[in-house]
């Protein structure tokens, strides 16, 4: 069962990956996780990517699909994966096709998990975070019980720069810009699967362990 995980920022990626981790048993293997590995581990690879990550800058294509490559090759990869976040580009994916096929391996399904550009805003544009503690909240979600007051230490909540609506808003339209020819490349290869990302949790998972276990016969 090798699955990719696509969504915009806000969609719930995070709260469903967990879920089919512990459902099917597979690793959630994560761009950002699979980078931190390879620099922990030193890897000559990690190390390449720790000297473009320390000066702000992009890791290359050809390092970054070296490290998918290294993780996807660990035995607890053996029974499948959930990858998310990575490939970002059609030629990302070209090239996880062709490592995977060194692999003998392929992407059984792509989970799209589709939630409304309008209804992200609100959900990104909410998050509050304690000066003092920096405790976590959501307006919405997950209000406190003072507004603009911390409830474990009274600290002063506060907006970060990037969730004000203009940066939101910009960071979710180049998402949705650089997510379509990938949507459109996995549907001709005929893997893509849409769930309904703004249904209740419970009703996303049935949709998105459905399309799983679908796969699996």
């Amino acid at each position: 069962m090798q699955i990719l995980f696509m969504g915009l920022p806000g969609a719930g990626k995070g709260t469903q990956a967990e879920r089919i981790v512990r459902e099917f048993g597979i690793p959630h293997i994560s761009t950002g996780d699979m980078f931190r590995a390879a620099v922990s581990e030193g890897t000559p690879l990690g190390l390449q990517a720790k000297q473009y990550m320390d000066q702000g800058l992009l890791v290359p294509d050809d390092v970054t699909i070296g490290i998918v490559k290294e993780r996807l090759s660990k035995e607890d990869c053996d029974a499948g994966f959930l990858l998310d976040g990575f490939p970002r580009t059609v030629p990302q994916a070209q090239a996880l096709d062709d490592v995977l096929s060194e692999l003998e391996k392929k992407i059984d399904s792509v989970i799209h998990l589709h939630v409304d550009r309008s209804l992200l805003l609100p959900r990104l544009t909410g998050r509050r975070v304690c000066r003092s503690c920096g405790s976590a909240y959501h307006v919405i979600f997950n209000p406190p019980k003072q507004e603009g007051i911390c409830d474990k230490c009274g600290g002063e909540l506060f907006q970060r720069p990037d969730d004000h609506e203009d940066t939101v808003a910009t960071r979710l339209d180049v998402n949705i810009k650089q997510m379509e020819p990938l949507l459109a490349y996995y549907r001709e290869k005929g893997v893509l699967h849409t769930v309904d990302g703004d249904a209740p949790i419970d009703v996303v998972f049935q949709q998105i362990s459905k399309v799983l276990r679908g796969a699996l016969e």
